[in-house]
């Protein structure tokens, strides 16, 4: 985990294939957490929850994350309320996963174990 959170996203202009389903599953196991998940629009993504104990600090856990995004110039989807944040990462270009994604995933849990 930590050697990913290390790592810069890079900017991907639709010019690699995504991550096949063996990539998928190595890169997921230095990852915490993240689901996988697959629909026919998006292709492959990763989903997390989080959980806290209030609206303000979701607020701020989210706010966190687009920091994060804004810095790395890779945007999630992004999803918050009373006690919960809801975190969608993929690459649009590609309709599927890259190593940016786990990059991102990686970076947004080193603030959720704050």
């Amino acid at each position: 985990m930590t050697d990913l959170a290390s790592k810069k996203c890079v900017p991907c202009e639709g010019n690699i294939p995504p991550f096949n389903v063996e990539e998928i599953h190595k890169y997921l196991k230095k990852v915490d957490g993240w689901e996988v998940i697959e629909d026919k629009i998006d292709g492959f993504h990763l989903i997390k929850n989080f959980k806290f104990e209030n609206f303000l600090q979701s607020q701020e856990f989210i706010n966190k994350v687009g920091k994060i995004a804004e810095q790395e110039s890779h945007h999630p989807d992004l999803w918050f309320g009373w006690g919960y944040a809801r975190i969608k990462i993929f690459t649009h270009a590609i309709k599927g996963l890259a190593e940016s994604d786990f990059i991102l995933a990686a970076k947004i849990d080193q603030i959720s174990n704050v």
